[in-house]
């Protein structure tokens, strides 16, 4: 059975537009924080394997910034359009 709901419709829209956006805001976020804090602590740049994903190395804080960011935009976009679709289909009536 198929369904109009636009949360359903726009099911590849909202995963897809949330992490690409999510992302480069995290990359952003990750950049200015680098940026802010210098080197910091990190004794290894990262982005080699494993080393690409843990938060403990340069690369890897930024990409873990990106996931983060993205997941945080595909939720908030998930609940947007939940309820335009509610009011849409109260609209109908």
């Amino acid at each position: 059975m198929a369904t109009n709901m636009l949360m359903y419709r726009s099911f590849w829209l909202t995963m897809v537009g949330g992490m690409l956006t999510g992302m480069g805001n995290g990359s952003v976020f990750g950049a200015a924080m680098m940026c802010l804090v210098g080197r910091g602590s990190f004794g290894n740049w990262g982005g080699i394997g494993y080393l690409a994903y843990n938060p403990y190395t340069f690369t890897g804080f930024v990409d873990w910034c990106m996931i983060v960011f993205g997941i945080a935009y595909v939720v908030i976009l998930g609940i947007a359009m939940a309820r335009h679709g509610r009011l849409e289909a109260e609209a109908k009536g």
